[in-house]
């Protein structure tokens, strides 16, 4: 049997990219799986794989749409063992660019949204259950999209003084920050951006879904169980070097010759 046989999941942003794959990866582990998403239309999807995938429409800033979830979870399983707040809204305008409308909308989708999620499912979680915050590399950096970064820094503390406060319920909180992923979403990056992205990691690629899907799915499970308050970077090391990687690079680019004793 698989750990997640049984358990009822629940993850935003789950139409495509990272959200739709790590509903794939917990329905093929046997989970029932909420794929939550502003474009699903609420009604189940046929079965896939050992668990199931239900499809339902939710717009993460509408406190009254998360009520509505709650209250079909409830009626239909009673309980939820996880939850993944990964809906999120990129907004690239530099100070002297934004507009405070759309700044608004980005903090209510990717830090109202997962706040609403916790606290709005809270009451249907027991010990052992467990919280996915999806944050970003801009999340600890200095990311020139004034919004988004700002909007995911706030996420991280959210997450802990979140998984502070849960403890004592055994509910754990982790947050994950992935850097450059192969998704929709940074797909409408500039070419230029996403080689300067390859150039500053590590690992010399872009990450795929695959990647982050992996480590979501860990912390939900039971192998995570004394994992909480973490921020786990999903980054092929990009966040480690804070940066310094471009002096390394030149450096080696000039010759040991070059080099200071």
């Amino acid at each position: 049997m698989s750990a997640f046989d049984g358990k009822v999941i629940v993850i935003t942003g789950a139409a495509g990219g990272q959200g739709a794959r790590e509903a794939e990866m917990l329905c093929a582990q046997g989970a029932t799986v909420f794929a939550c998403d502003l474009h699903f239309a609420a009604e189940p999807a046929p079965d896939e794989g050992p668990g199931r995938l239900i499809r339902h429409e939710l717009d993460v800033a509408d406190e009254s749409a998360w009520e509505e979830l709650r209250a079909r979870i409830e009626l239909e399983h009673g309980e939820v063992h996880g939850l993944v707040n990964n809906a999120g809204m990129a907004m690239r305008a530099r100070l002297g660019e934004i507009e405070l409308e759309r700044w608004n909308r980005v903090f209510a989708v990717n830090t109202a949204g997962p706040m609403l999620g916790m606290q709005t499912l809270l009451p249907l979680m027991r010990e052992g259950a467990s919280i996915v915050n999806i944050g970003s590399l801009a999340g600890v950096t200095a990311h020139p999209a004034m919004a988004y970064t700002a909007s995911k820094w706030a996420l991280r503390g959210l997450s802990r003084a979140a998984s502070m406060q849960l403890g004592e319920r055994g509910i754990r909180v982790n947050l994950v920050n992935p850097g450059f992923i192969e998704t929709p979403m940074t797909a409408a990056a500039p070419e230029s951006f996403r080689a300067v992205n390859i150039a500053n990691t590590p690992l010399g690629r872009v990450g795929s879904v695959d990647d982050v899907a992996a480590m979501v799915v860990f912390l939900l499970s039971p192998q995570a169980a004394f994992i909480s308050g973490a921020e786990i970077a999903v980054d092929g090391g990009q966040w480690a070097h804070g940066g310094t990687k471009v002096m390394f690079d030149g450096d080696r680019a000039a010759g040991p010759l070059h080099r200071q004793p």
